[in-house]
């Protein structure tokens, strides 16, 4: 991919990032999505350029330019962070024929919804139904469309892969009672399963669960400068994480298949 495509899709990114923000922010509060953007403090409407993403933030130094309130981190962070993500889809997954722009189109598709939930799930520790099942939806039908071929049949294993994934977290939601993890993540494993197959998605869930382990001790000892155990921490963005390090990366710490391969060996 030369650079002007990279940046362009860059570009393209952060004003989707811009739009998501937006989305996560007034999903479930009695808003509509008509109307332009105000500012959270004084109500002052924004013009186009006080809404350029990440730019307008550095311009303005992270402050309203009528109440010179503080700015939210989240605008820039989000905008940036779908920002690297588009442009990384466009390199790993570059749409080079039709059947290639499906598969690029369906990740495009797949990083807005898990933007928002991500997004939402830090704030409020939910993941909404409508997003994750529109993901589960999505990362689905990728199965039976794309890859080498429009339209064909996928293996047992392929569509087994989310309910399979999923069945540990439901069951840990059910024994506990929702105390220990929340159903959505349960829901949020579903697609992942779906969308990266059994493999790679054991490797995410490996990966989600490092990397919540080293972030979350290091968050809790910094802020109570002690172990907490009853402190609830949202799992889904570290499940969407390690989602994206097999997804765009292709990191593989367990190969499934010699596992399975080598267990089978012993019978």
């Amino acid at each position: 991919m030369d650079i002007f495509s990279l940046v362009l899709s860059f570009v393209f990114g952060t004003v989707v990032g811009s739009f998501l923000n937006v989305v996560s922010l007034r999903f479930n509060t009695g808003t509509t999505m008509n109307g332009r953007s105000k500012c959270m403090s004084c109500g002052n409407q924004l013009s186009w350029k006080e809404l350029l993403p990440i730019v307008s933030f550095a311009f303005q130094k992270g402050a309203c330019k009528k109440c010179k309130s503080s700015i939210s981190w989240q605008y820039p962070l989000v905008e940036f962070i779908a920002g690297i993500i588009f442009a990384l889809i466009f390199i790993m997954y570059p749409p080079v024929t039709v059947l290639a722009g499906f598969t690029t189109l369906l990740y495009v598709c797949v990083t807005c919804l898990l933007v928002v939930i991500s997004v939402y799930d830090i704030k409020h520790k939910i993941i909404p139904d409508s997003f994750v099942y529109t993901f589960s939806a999505v990362a689905l039908i990728g199965i039976f469309v794309g890859g080498t071929s429009w339209i064909h049949t996928p293996s047992y294993t392929a569509l087994l892969a989310g309910p399979l994934l999923a069945l540990p977290f439901a069951l840990i939601w059910l024994i506990s009672k929702g105390t220990w993890m929340g159903l959505g993540d349960a829901k949020l494993t579903l697609g992942i399963g779906w969308l990266l197959g059994l493999s790679g998605a054991v490797n995410a869930l490996i990966l989600s669960f490092w990397i919540a382990a080293i972030i979350s001790v290091i968050w809790l000892f910094a802020t109570y400068k002690r172990f907490k155990p009853r402190t609830e921490i949202p799992f889904g963005p570290y499940l969407i994480i390690g989602m994206y390090l097999v997804l765009l990366f292709g990191i593989q710490i367990l190969d499934v298949n010699m596992a399975k391969d080598l267990l089978l060996s012993y019978f």
